[in-house]
């Protein structure tokens, strides 16, 4: 397996852990009346901050994994994986990480600069599948 696939795995199972993280506390806050309803209406009482942060990481990282999962399989089936796809794959991974903390505790303007190492190392990785 390219370093590129092994990267991408590792970011499917982060998105795991993410869920679960998110969804153990938005389970507790909520309670099960809301959570196995078919959530036609807002739930009666809101998530605390940091759940509700942990919620939007995970949308943020579903949103970012369609893109480096683009850039995962076209570098490994363009033959095109090197050391340089490699560490933007696993630079993306490292960021994804970092993310998760810093969208939790609300960190300004780190978060957003974390996800622009994430965000460029993917596109690193796509313009490098063209060469």
């Amino acid at each position: 397996m390219t370093p590129e696939l092994t990267a991408l795995t590792l970011a499917a199972l982060l998105q795991v852990v993410q869920y679960l993280l998110y969804a153990i506390p938005a389970n507790l806050e909520l309670g099960p009346g809301y959570t196995t309803s078919p959530r036609d209406h807002d739930p009666t009482t809101p998530m605390s901050d940091g759940t509700a942060r942990l919620g939007r990481a995970l949308e943020n990282h579903f949103e970012g994994l369609i893109l480096f999962t683009i850039a995962c399989v076209t570098v490994t089936l363009g033959d095109k994986s090197n050391i340089f796809t490699a560490a933007c794959a696993y630079g993306y991974l490292a960021a994804r990480i970092g993310y998760i903390p810093a969208y939790y505790y609300g960190l300004r303007p780190w978060r957003s600069l974390i996800w622009a190492v994430g965000f460029l190392a993917t596109v690193l990785m796509l313009l490098a599948a063209l060469v």
